[in-house]
């Protein structure tokens, strides 16, 4: 059944209107805002009354450019929240989480895909990648939501969140090579030199690059004329577009260049305006004051079209599935995902950090699955997969990422404060001890 363009105005503005309306009072509920738009998509689709069925299969095209474009404005805001100055120090776990995570996770859902459900070889490297990426942008309530918040943990999610959509890529390349329809080369060399090494350090130079460039030019001019008056929100939106189109435009990954462009972006209009925090004796910026906006930053707070987008995608979501597609493979891949695959990933990524071990539980549990590996399928799909392989990778996305928003949704508010209320009780007993 189709509801027309007149329906789906109705739809998303009625969905919209009522979240405005309710916005006190969801800030007070132990469920995050997605599940909400989830149950009204899942009532409204073919699960229940029937009134629309969005098909992702058909949809293909059109809702991967609506995935891609979440994404990438989802990137782009986690980049500018990113505390300056940065170090190595404060990057390393989500290097790590990003980099050598996401590598091992891939490879745990392949096997799984490989012996247990009896894919392809290929086709399982694929679902892994899809899988893999942790999401930008249903995990707001996890990640850092304002200028100058250094909690360790927010950062961590927020700034491996910012990077492994990046890193998935090289991954969904070599699944589609495996199943013919990508260039690898003689012995993989073409997808190790194109693929891995230049479209993650190309994505990161361009990204950076750029970033500093506009960041400079915007700045000069504010000094250079006081009275100019550009408007930050399209500075920042032409930019997300310019660096993601060169990027594409040179074979080199867009996501991280999007990324890396926000946060170089920050770093330098923080610098010359005289503004970056100055590191504390133990090597953090925790006592650092940070302005609130400052020129393009501004852009990213209000988070518009990052929330338009989370209603938008997430009710389509519950419109694509059928009772039918839950499964026990899929819901048994989604637990494996969760439970196994998610925590191991992160022990053995941080395995030779400090990071204490309630953060590494903390992390290893909070990898919510959404809008980038929708992005991926859709990509995927796009590329020529075959129909039956296409459908089988449709249910099983779709089940992970719908348990994803559930779980992880339910559980997002009490864990985190349990961890601070924890945090702080362990600060206070020290300091005490200290004390005496």
């Amino acid at each position: 059944m189709s509801i027309g363009i007149a329906g789906w105005f109705l739809l998303l503005g009625g969905m919209l209107l009522v979240m405005g309306l309710l916005a006190p009072f969801m800030r007070t509920v132990p469920f995050t805002p997605a599940i909400v738009y989830l149950t009204v998509g899942l009532i409204l689709g073919p699960s229940l009354f029937g009134v629309f069925h969005f098909n992702p299969f058909k949809q293909s095209q059109l809702l991967e450019v609506l995935t891609e474009v979440a994404v990438l404005v989802a990137l782009f805001s986690a980049g500018i929240k990113m505390p300056a100055p940065v170090s190595w120090r404060r990057w390393r776990t989500p290097f790590l989480l990003a980099f050598l995570s996401m590598a091992l996770t891939v490879a745990l859902i392949a096997a799984f895909g490989y012996y247990l459900l009896a894919m392809p070889l290929g086709l399982a490297v694929l679902l892994g990648a899809i899988l893999a990426p942790t999401d930008p942008v249903l995990a707001s309530d996890i990640q850092v939501r304002q200028p100058g918040d250094h909690d360790r943990l927010r950062f961590n999610l927020t700034c491996e969140a910012g990077m492994n959509d990046g890193t998935a890529f090289p991954f969904a390349m070599l699944g589609l090579g495996l199943l013919g329809l990508h260039e690898l080369g003689d012995a993989g060399v073409r997808w190790v030199l194109l693929d891995v090494l230049w479209a993650s350090i190309g994505g990161i130079l361009i990204g950076v690059i750029g970033g500093i460039g506009v960041g400079w030019a915007a700045s000069r001019l504010r000094q250079a004329r006081p009275d100019w008056s550009g408007s930050d929100d399209f500075l920042g939106l032409g930019m997300i577009g310019v660096i993601f189109g060169l990027s594409t435009l040179v074979g080199a990954g867009g996501f991280l260049a999007v990324f890396f462009a926000a946060v170089a972006l920050r770093q330098t209009e923080l610098r010359l305006a005289g503004l970056v925090p100055l590191a504390s004796q133990d090597g953090d910026e925790a006592g650092a004051v940070e302005p609130p906006q400052v020129g393009i930053g501004a852009l990213v707070y209000k988070e518009h079209l990052e929330r338009l987008s989370e209603v938008a995608l997430v009710l389509l979501l519950g419109g694509m599935l059928f009772m039918d597609s839950w499964s026990w493979a899929a819901v048994g891949l989604a637990l494996f995902v969760f439970f196994v695959v998610r925590p191991l990933s992160v022990l053995a990524g941080l395995g030779l950090t400090r990071t204490p071990m309630r953060m590494r539980l903390m992390v290893g549990w909070f990898g919510v699955r959404g809008i980038g590996s929708m992005y991926y399928l859709m990509y995927a799909i796009n590329q020529g997969l075959p129909q039956e392989m296409s459908l089988q990778l449709i249910h099983l996305t779709l089940v992970v990422v719908t348990l994803s928003i559930v779980l992880h949704g339910i559980s997002a508010k009490p864990l985190i404060r349990r961890f601070w209320r924890d945090s702080d009780t362990m600060l206070r007993e020290s300091g005490a001890m200290q004390r005496a």
